[in-house]
Parts: structure tokens; C-alpha cells; sequence
């Protein structure tokens, strides 16, 4: 599809956007990273509507941090990242802000996408391009499940 080398990382809580990333990689050619807790998330952890669970509370403290088991050795490879998770309270959840901190970006294109039951991607772009200001994150998309190869085709042309 193109002479850019694509990766495509995401991390997925429960396989929906993992099922997205799967997919876009094929339709990219790009190489595929899952970004993996170092404390798996049960479902309890994921309980959005339980103030005190882990992923409420992580999304509550901006500097939250959680720590990633997997590793990429060779980012400097890479022209263009997709970075994609499921939306966590209007945003990228803090496992990206730790992904995105690990590695130097400088230099790379970095496209967000999401999943989400119907919230929007927000501020995730500007949130992830502050935390690696020498890339240049674009505009990224919230995807419904259900999105045609076709339209990821079409979205894929205007970040490659």
C-alpha cells in the first residue's frame, strides 16, 4: 500500500480494539505490537461506573503511569505508528500516555485510533503530541466496530 514501514501498536482491554488493530495492520502491511499491562486488568478493573476501581482510578490521576510488560526493540524502523486503544473517559487511557513516553517519536507520524461503545477520541491527538512533541500526531478516528475494510482502506490513504 505504500513505502512507508507501518507499525501498529494498540492495547485492548477486552479484544475489541485488538480485533481493529489486526485489521488495519492487513490492510497497511504494517507489523503489529500489542501493548501489554504489566498487572493484567480484570474485569473489575474495567468497571467504569465503580469510582474506586483501577481504571477509574488511574484515569483520575493524569500522571498515572501503569507499567507495560511487552517491548519494542526497534521503533527507530518505523515511518508511521498507529497507536490504538478503546476510549477511556473521552481519552486515550494512561497505559498509552506510558507507551507513548517510552520511546523517542521524533521524526515519525503517529495516528491515533480508538474504539469506543460511543464516545468520541476527544483529546487523545493533542494529549499523545504533547507527550512526544517531536512526532507529528494527526488527527486520529474513533472506529465502530463494524467498519468496513473498505472505509479503513480510504482512512489509511490520508495518513500514509
Amino acid at each position: 500500500m505504500t513505502n512507508k514501514k507501518v507499525l501498529v501498536a494498540y492495547f485492548s482491554a477486552t479484544g475489541t480494539t485488538e480485533g481493529l488493530a489486526k485489521r488495519l495492520a492487513r490492510i497497511t502491511e504494517g507489523d503489529l505490537f500489542k501493548i501489554i499491562p504489566e498487572e493484567p486488568y480484570t474485569a473489575d478493573d474495567l468497571n467504569w461506573q465503580n469510582s474506586k476501581s483501577r481504571s477509574s482510578v488511574e484515569m483520575q490521576d493524569k500522571k498515572c503511569r501503569p507499567a507495560i510488560s511487552s517491548k519494542l526493540d526497534n521503533i527507530n524502523d518505523y515511518d508511521v505508528i498507529f497507536v490504538g486503544f478503546p476510549v477511556w473517559w473521552y481519552r486515550e487511557p494512561s497505559i498509552i500516555d506510558t507507551f507513548m513516553e517510552s520511546y523517542d517519536f521524533t521524526g515519525k507520524t503517529v495516528v491515533p485510533f480508538a474504539t469506543s461503545g460511543g464516545s468520541p477520541i476527544g483529546d487523545s491527538g493533542k494529549n499523545m503530541q504533547a507527550l512526544a512533541p517531536e512526532a507529528g500526531v494527526v488527527e486520529g478516528k474513533c472506529f465502530s466496530v463494524d467498519v468496513s475494510d473498505t472505509e479503513l482502506k480510504n482512512r489509511t490513504k490520508q495518513w500514509l
